[in-house]
């Protein structure tokens, strides 16, 4: 008898392969803890998705709150269906997820804003991401902070595509093309399962390349007073190694992962 393969859940699929929720709860943290002597306890997850970053956050403490913003409804009723429906149900009385837009949203005040799997680089001009960037401050806290990711490194400098096996799966992170004049690419997301056809173009981001000096210009710009970058540590064999140290001196590698964090 033929066993009946379950349905592709692509949402499913990004979490294993991109996410981990957890680690970016605890980056976050820790790195509030350091850079501000005490815990936060409010977060804001901007261009959430499924804000499965939300749902992680208030399983880590029982004071733990944190609000969603995207403007896509799609991945909005996925994260309540499968993850919010997940929590406890005090825990889940602890998120809010809001579709509306990160430069419109008004929400309470917050410890942290986090914009993180670069999502953020949709923003292809400086007056827009300046906007953004003002926004997000005014939304913080005396004593907030501001974490964003980012990547890059000549190999963001050409078309690509990386191939990865995971567990049951392959992923692909395929760049179609790169403009040096306007530092724009066109990224997608493909998977594979056994047995089956590549399912090309499962996700598609359409971005701009923002290096870390101007990211952190355009904070320090838009009233932040002082920028940290914490970079990835490697492997022996010359990968990242999932540890993220602060420095300002990151080493030649031909892709690379940092968080950006801002204070006020």
């Amino acid at each position: 008898m033929r066993t009946q393969r379950k349905p592709f859940d692509k949402y499913a699929y990004y979490l294993r392969a991109v996410q981990a929720p957890d680690v970016d709860c605890e980056f976050i943290r820790d790195t509030y803890k350091q850079l501000r002597g005490r815990v936060p306890r409010v977060l804001r997850e901007d261009f959430c998705g499924t804000f499965a970053i939300c749902c992680e956050w208030v399983k880590m403490h029982r004071e733990n709150k944190a609000i969603g913003i995207d403007l896509d409804p799609a991945p909005l009723e996925y994260g309540r269906t499968h993850y919010l429906s997940a929590l406890k149900s005090e825990q889940q009385k602890r998120v809010s997820s809001i579709r509306a837009s990160v430069l419109t949203a008004k929400v309470a005040k917050v410890d942290v804003v986090a914009a993180l799997n670069f999502s953020y680089y949709l923003f292809k001009s400086r007056l827009l991401l300046r906007q953004y960037f003002k926004r997000v401050k005014s939304s913080l806290r005396q004593d907030g902070l501001f974490v964003l990711d980012c990547f890059g490194g000549p190999d963001c400098q050409m078309a690509n595509e990386e191939k990865t096996k995971i567990a049951d799966f392959q992923y692909f992170w395929d760049q179609e093309n790169y403009n040096p004049i306007t530092q724009e690419a066109l990224f997608h997301i493909h998977f594979k399962r056994p047995g089956e056809r590549k399912r090309e173009r499962v996700f598609t981001y359409d971005w701009r390349m923002w290096t870390i000096p101007e990211i952190r210009e355009t904070l320090l710009e838009s009233g932040f007073k002082r920028t940290h970058v914490y970079w990835e540590g490697t492997t022996r064999s010359g990968q990242g190694d999932g540890n993220f140290t602060r420095s300002e001196k990151g080493e030649e590698c031909d892709a690379w992962v940092a968080y950006v964090v801002a204070e006020l």
